[in-house]
């Protein structure tokens, strides 16, 4: 049905277009299975139950059909399912980021390269990123199962052929190092970097989430969250503040390969640590760009080995 209610998710981005409470009138009518997870809330609201991973995985097969034209998209159980509309907002303020050192106009077509971190078994980013501004991407990941998943995607949506290339890292330590060759040039990287520091405290989040999500629910030991996640996905050595320092000092090897580096950050906590770092290494410029999405508040972070001059000539 359509709404008139324009305001609960008006703190996305003004390009996003899932401002608007979903319209599953449209959703359904382009993915029928999605009518099974759909019921009326407590405030006659058409919802789902985002507590059941079936339910918003099916909700993203249908956002992703609708939006963007992408078929038959699926990821493997207790994979990583992500929220597309906060995924949107970081692509659409990577475009405005762009803009700013292309004469204020957002960059189009396959000219702009974006290396995606981290890319998991659902290839959100370089899906949505080339269905929105037309850029190319290289997918990394570490999980060859991931890169499995990502590879049948792009296999049953042809258009994404040409467009997004997959990647293994063969080494856990390394970010960049075994990616990046000498000849590549990136116009930006991107990582949604592990938040959590260890396999137990992921649980336990998890088991916090699903109890807010459904509080009627006794607490799990070993909950399942709605939007899943493997190890890899979740959890590192150091947590969010060690994949990010990582991959600071190792940007800094690629200075002159790379226009934007960026990474979302969740925690605001490791803000500080994470301006000492790209301090020591020598950034140009550093810009943090604040999101929000429901309860969540995250932001981006971006630095430079770039003078303006240099920003200016890349090609892009």
């Amino acid at each position: 049905m359509e709404t008139n209610n324009n305001s609960e998710k008006s703190i996305l981005h003004p390009r996003n277009l899932h401002r608007s409470r979903y319209d599953f009138e449209k959703l359904i009518s382009n993915c029928p299975e999605l009518k099974a997870y759909v019921s009326i809330n407590k405030h006659q609201i058409e919802t789902i139950d985002f507590s059941n991973p079936l339910a918003v995985k099916t909700l993203n097969k249908a956002l992703l059909q609708t939006y963007y034209d992408i078929q038959n998209w699926d990821i493997p159980k207790n994979y990583l399912c992500p929220p597309i509309p906060g995924r949107a907002d970081y692509i659409h303020y990577l475009a405005d980021l762009l803009a700013e050192t292309n004469n204020g106009v957002i960059p189009e077509g396959n000219a702009v390269l974006g290396l995606d971190i981290g890319t998991g078994a659902n290839l959100i980013y370089p899906i949505l990123g080339y269905s929105i501004y037309n850029w190319s991407f290289v997918a990394t990941d570490i999980e060859k199962k991931a890169i499995e998943n990502c590879s049948k995607i792009i296999k049953a949506n042809p258009k994404l052929i040409d467009a997004i290339s997959l990647q293994q890292q063969t080494e856990s330590r390394f970010i960049f190092k075994n990616i990046i060759i000498p000849e590549d040039r990136f116009t930006f990287t991107m990582c949604n970097p592990p938040f959590h520091a260890s396999a137990e405290e992921a649980n336990k989040s998890t088991s916090r989430k699903v109890s807010n999500l459904n509080p009627k629910e006794k607490r799990n030991t070993n909950p399942v969250l709605n939007f899943g996640g493997q190890n890899a996905e979740l959890w590192c050595n150091g947590g969010e503040i060690g994949f990010v320092t990582q991959m600071i000092y190792e940007s800094a090897k690629y200075a002159t390969q790379c226009l934007w580096f960026t990474t979302l950050v969740s925690k605001r906590e490791n803000l500080s640590s994470i301006y000492k770092t790209l301090k020591k290494i020598n950034a140009v410029s550093v810009k943090t760009i604040d999101m929000a999405q429901g309860q969540k508040n995250s932001r981006i972070v971006a630095w430079t080995f770039l003078n303006e001059a240099e920003q200016k000539k890349w090609s892009i």
